[in-house]
């Protein structure tokens, strides 16, 4: 199971990797605390990608449709994304899937405020369904 984790975690920061090379300009990054995998620590790259590794395990989504909400009174953006999570520390080593469907709060430009819900495919023994939250704030540089 440690070489699940140590593979989940290589795809992930190559797809950040990945990321940075490709974006032309600088890459915005953003660096916070949530809680996500227990208490955890944020990475954010270009406001698409969103890693978090926590005392629980770690996980990584890559948000692919932003939007704004049609009532102007409303100051957050909405969006889905799909990404994969682990846990470690327990007998049984979780991993899998999930599609964080989450609200993200932008303050001064430079501090953002986010919630999500994101159902989970845990693919670890048998297939069980299972939904999550996380939380969390960062700031951007």
């Amino acid at each position: 199971m440690r070489i699940m984790t140590i593979a989940i975690g290589a795809l992930t920061l190559s797809s950040f990797a990945y990321a940075a090379s490709s974006v032309t300009s600088s890459p915005q990054v953003a660096v916070g605390i949530g809680v996500d995998q227990g208490l955890s620590a944020i990475l954010e790259l270009n406001d698409q990608y969103r890693i978090s590794a926590g005392n629980d395990g770690m996980s990584a989504d890559y948000l692919f449709k932003k939007g704004k909400f049609e009532q102007p009174n409303i100051p957050v953006d909405w969006y889905v994304g799909a990404g994969g999570w682990t846990e470690w520390g327990d007998d049984d080593n979780d991993f899998g899937v999930r599609l964080p469907l989450g609200v993200d709060w932008t303050y001064k430009n430079r501090i953002h405020v986010y919630g999500q819900v994101h159902p989970e495919l845990d693919l670890h023994d048998d297939v069980e369904l299972q939904l999550g939250a996380a939380a969390g704030v960062s700031y951007q540089f």
